[in-house]
């Protein structure tokens, strides 16, 4: 539909590229390529190009042994969004996530992310908890959409 190539990120370039839109997407909560390193063993990352253009990532955070909820986040860049990217990397999270047992789905956008309450809203998801890292002073919120539909 709209040309976009996403794969799960092998070696170090791939790992910087998923790094840098996370960063870029949500800046106060910084990661290290270490910290990536760790996520990429118990998450299930994907990166987004355009041809060769970094475009966007997911995180898709399987459920916990006691849960049927799994956690789908996309990210776009800024220059990139309002082009349907959100919407595809969105579909991929949750085919993903229903492969891996869940049955409720959650996101977590940083509440200064209008763009992403907005398109997290836009696609059933109610806001269902707000809170602060430590050191940090920016809420995230953690949005949850139970059901077929999502």
């Amino acid at each position: 539909m709209t040309g976009l190539r996403i794969e799960q990120p092998v070696g170090d370039a791939m790992l910087t590229d998923w790094q840098h839109v996370h960063n870029v997407t949500v800046p106060t909560h910084f990661l290290s390529l270490d910290d990536v390193r760790e996520r990429v063993r118990r998450n299930h990352l994907e990166v987004a190009y355009l041809d060769d253009v970094l475009v966007g990532c997911t995180t898709v955070r399987p459920p916990e042994s006691d849960s049927s909820t799994a956690t789908v986040i996309a990210r776009v860049l800024a220059s990139h969004r309002g082009r349907g990217y959100g919407a595809e990397l969105y579909a991929r999270g949750l085919a993903q996530a229903r492969t891996l047992g869940a049955q409720t789905f959650e996101t977590v956008v940083l509440a200064s992310n209008t763009d992403g309450l907005r398109f997290a809203r836009k696609h059933g998801f109610v806001e269902f908890e707000r809170y602060l890292l430590d050191g940090e002073s920016i809420h995230w919120v953690t949005l949850r959409h139970e059901g077929d539909d999502a």
